[in-house]
């Protein structure tokens, strides 16, 4: 028998049962080695790799003082040769007991929010501003966000999107090094170096203000209509 206490055990439970269900949404009812599957192109096996790389180099990093406080280090996740990344502002309590980003509530719901523009998670990748979980789920404080950004840069360099998606004020005003609210830069096209940037609300935002929903709903058809036109 484990020593565990039964809460504990449960809670083991529901989280391998979320991974396991994001990993279904990511790869399907497979799981493909990115690595040496050969349906994978080789600029996307390139990339894993990479990618992979860089993890390991940072996994155990504390440069700033959120190292000391998460259980995990969330990298990202999703499919090394996206041509759109999501970016939100940093990982919550669900995220740091797994690795893995958005696989609470708000996770879920971006999962629904792509699929309704036709994506799916294995099409995406999926990053934060900072990497490991602010207490309490504060917004992080600038010290911690110039830790975490040449990360956050290294990993745009591998995956080369065609577009980023910037989920919520704060990961849209840190790419974009501006103070502006959220209303003020919706609806357009923005640029972090060189790569096109729609901003919209943060899935977390809709779960408490479902009237965000319907210009959300905008926003990500606005994000469609300009990846279709970049990505042919």
């Amino acid at each position: 028998m484990s020593d565990l206490p039964i809460e504990e055990i449960r809670k083991l439970f529901a989280f391998t049962r979320v991974y396991l269900d994001q990993q279904h949404d990511l790869f399907g009812p497979s799981l493909p080695d990115l690595i040496t599957s050969p349906e994978i192109t080789v600029d996307a096996r390139k990339k894993a790799e990479l990618l992979d790389s860089y993890y390991k180099q940072i996994a155990n990093c504390q440069n700033c003082k959120l190292g000391k406080t998460r259980k995990n280090l969330v990298f990202g996740s999703g499919n090394p040769d996206a041509k759109l990344l999501v970016i939100g502002e940093g990982p919550g309590a669900d995220e740091d007991e797994t690795g893995y980003p958005f696989v609470g509530r708000a996770g879920q719901l971006l999962t629904a929010i792509l699929k309704a523009i036709n994506f799916t998670r294995q099409d995406v990748y999926i990053a934060n501003i900072v990497k490991c979980r602010p207490p309490q789920n504060r917004k992080p404080e600038p010290d911690e966000v110039a830790e975490c950004m040449p990360h956050l840069k290294k990993q745009i360099e591998i995956i080369r999107p065609a577009i980023i998606l910037a989920l919520g004020a704060t990961a849209a005003n840190t790419l974009l090094a501006n103070a502006d609210s959220l209303g003020s830069m919706r609806g357009r096209i923005h640029t972090f170096e060189n790569t096109p940037l729609v901003v919209t609300y943060h899935p977390a935002a809709l779960l408490r203000n479902p009237n965000y929903k319907p210009e959300t709903w905008q926003d990500v058809q606005f994000l469609r209509k300009q990846y279709d036109s970049l990505v042919q």
